[in-house]
């Protein structure tokens, strides 16, 4: 007789606090031995939250690709010009007004992409959350110039989607490589299906992998 593939268990809670976290770390530990070693080689992995609706998901966009210190000076400037900060100032700002502020011109292009999705309603920030994640991102990036790893940095960090899992990130992918003893750091594609191991709880799992991270490049000197 056939055995019944393994439900998967269930997980509602939005990672918006210490015990929301602290939860989705004992169902993770629980579904995965070795994650339960790396969180406790590495520690509790730290609650990271940030602003969610369109500030939060301009800030993300506002600081790809430059450095910390250059994303905080652009975004405190875009704050400062387009205050309110909302999609219709967005789309009321002239190139001359972005441009002041520091913002690129493909960045330019892709916050007024969302900014009129949001306003048309085929982006519903404010509802993402009560989707599964791969329903979520599949919103996110059908936006031009939202890419996968933007939709999920977003929905984990800005909403707290427990199971939202940025596999193109290079330090997850480093870290999975490290962890578990790989000879070669997975791609995308390889560390996304890595990761289905951790549903329902994947956005935790990036969490304690980026802790480990943190540890393992601290202990090398990097």
């Amino acid at each position: 007789m056939a055995r019944k593939p393994k439900a998967t268990p269930r997980f509602d809670a939005m990672l918006i606090d210490e015990a929301s976290l602290a939860s989705a770390s004992a169902l993770l530990a629980s579904l995965d031995p070795a994650m339960a070693d790396i969180m406790a080689h590495a520690g509790p992995p730290p609650l990271r939250k940030s602003d969610p609706g369109f500030p939060g998901m301009a800030r993300i966009i506002v600081g790809q690709q430059v450095s910390v210190a250059s994303a905080a000076a652009i975004w405190n400037r875009t704050r400062a010009v387009l205050d309110p900060l909302t999609p219709e100032r967005i789309l009321t700002a002239t190139d001359d007004e972005l441009r002041a502020c520091g913002l690129s011109a493909p960045k330019m292009r892709t916050l007024r992409a969302i900014a009129e999705a949001i306003l048309a309603g085929t982006l519903p920030l404010d509802d993402l959350h009560a989707l599964p994640a791969d329903e979520a991102h599949r919103l996110m990036v059908q936006v031009k110039g939202i890419g996968p790893w933007t939709a999920d940095i977003y929905l984990l960090f800005c909403l707290g989607h427990p199971d939202a899992f940025p596999a193109g990130d290079l330090a997850l992918q480093e870290a999975v490589r490290l962890a578990f003893r790989k000879r070669k750091r997975p791609d995308a594609k390889a560390l996304a299906t890595f990761a289905e191991r951790w549903r329902p709880v994947r956005g935790a799992a990036a969490l304690a992998l980026w802790a480990y991270y943190k540890v393992a490049k601290s202990r090398e000197g990097v």
